[in-house]
């Protein structure tokens, strides 16, 4: 079986509260799970011009996503059945006060991606009625915990395949 690269951008969007906002998939074929705004980088863009991209579309808001500040490498399927090796680079916005605009997600965003809600840290944990995918959430809780600069940390996956370790370490 071959795997594809895909990289990608992803970003940790807080409220003025701090919470994060999350989108809930649920594709049919497999369990549904909360993620992050963010995809796939089209051709020609960096990680920066892919986040900006990927929260405008997903959000209707068209922010600076600043530096990069997390890394993640897992193996996984994605919603077309395609296996890759994503490449995922988190961005952390400060949005404020504002209204989520779902206007421009792509057909298949629109069928998978049906609910999204801010999230309070205490809220973000694995349980019988939220799937929150486990690959990202001590990543999460470590970055939205920090109050000043963000460093870039690289974090494994606990599902699919182990790539890399989460260690704190610059990549």
């Amino acid at each position: 079986m071959t795997v594809a690269e895909r990289p990608a951008a992803r970003i940790l969007l807080l409220d003025d509260a701090g919470r994060v906002l999350l989108f809930r998939f649920d594709a049919g074929d497999r369990p549904a799970f909360w993620a992050t705004p963010g995809g796939a980088i089209d051709p020609g863009e960096s990680y920066a011009q892919a986040a900006r991209r990927e929260l405008r579309e997903e959000t209707g808001l068209d922010l600076d996503c600043g530096e990069e500040m997390l890394r993640r490498v897992v193996e996984f399927v994605t919603l077309e059945d395609v296996p890759v090796i994503a490449d995922e680079r988190y961005f952390l916005v400060r949005a404020g006060d504002c209204a989520i605009d779902t206007a421009n997600h792509t057909e298949l965003e629109r069928r998978v991606m049906q609910e999204h809600r801010w999230f309070a840290r205490g809220e973000i944990a694995p349980g019988p009625r939220r799937s929150f995918p486990k690959i990202w959430l001590g990543c999460l809780h470590k970055s939205v915990n920090r109050k000043a600069d963000f460093p870039i940390r690289s974090c494994s996956a606990t599902a699919g395949r182990d790539i890399s370790a989460m260690n704190g370490a610059t990549p």
